[in-house]
């Protein structure tokens, strides 16, 4: 598949009724993992998975090449459509989203920061227009709002705002972070129309089957995937430490 037909299958599969899920990878073996499990249909990366992972604090401490880097390494190990987290784009959103489709990303998370809307509005306009010149007009920009995370004044009406503001720029769905209750939710997939609105699978937010029939188009999981790896590093760890071991289920490597 070329890349332009990675990014119109990756497009299909948040317009489809059905939610897409995508439990976050940050290294090759990571997306070797989860990309070879039954049910996987596309793969996003997680940035601040990523930056931990070569030693880096979150929030584009990573250099972007780093960064690109690490995610051709992903995309090399799999045919299936891959989005990757581009913070708020490292200074140059469109010229790192170009670099990403170089290396054969299909769609990207870009954090509006909450910056003037009039700026973030224009940043979407430049993605779109960057990846249409290198031939991906069916980029998968998800456009994300930081209103909740960051603390807008009234989150949710701020959200609703900028979500649309971005939307009518070309972005085709658009993402909101935060622990939203379902009538958040509810009131954002008014707003944006079915199969835009994205969400992080965060505890307490309403069950998958719910968010689908809500019309939500995608949950993705960002540094938790990681967490969850590290977690039971921590117990195997402890287990050893308390003269234990490893499990006999333990799941062998490809």
């Amino acid at each position: 598949m070329t890349t332009s037909s990675r990014a119109t299958t990756l497009l299909g599969l948040h317009t489809d009724p059905a939610l897409l899920t995508v439990v976050n990878v940050w290294d090759s073996i990571s997306a070797q993992v989860v990309a070879d499990l039954p049910g996987t249909t596309a793969l996003a990366t997680a940035s601040h998975s990523i930056a931990a992972s070569r030693g880096y604090e979150d929030g584009e401490n990573i250099p972007v090449d780093e960064m690109i880097e690490e995610v051709r390494r992903i995309v090399a190990v799999t045919d299936l459509p891959v989005s990757a987290d581009l913070e708020g784009g490292y200074g140059d959103a469109a010229e790192t989203v170009r670099k990403a489709i170089g290396v054969g990303v299909v769609g990207a998370n870009i954090e509006d920061q909450l910056k003037p809307l009039d700026e973030a509005v224009a940043q979407v306009a430049a993605i779109m227009k960057a990846a249409e010149a290198e031939g991906v007009p069916d980029f998968v920009l998800n456009a994300r709002t930081d209103a909740f995370v960051k603390g807008a004044d009234d989150p949710l009406a701020e959200a609703v705002r900028r979500g649309r503001a971005y939307l009518d720029a070309g972005a085709p769905v658009v993402f909101v972070p935060g622990k939203l209750d379902e009538e958040q939710v509810a009131t954002l997939v008014e707003a944006f129309g079915p199969q835009r609105l994205t969400l992080i699978g965060l505890p307490g937010i309403p069950p998958l089957a719910r968010l689908q029939e809500l019309g939500v188009a995608r949950v993705s999981y960002g540094p938790l995937s990681q967490r969850v790896a590290l977690t039971a590093l921590a117990e195997l760890v402890e287990d050893v430490h308390a003269g234990g071991g490893v499990r006999a289920d333990v799941r062998p490597l490809n």
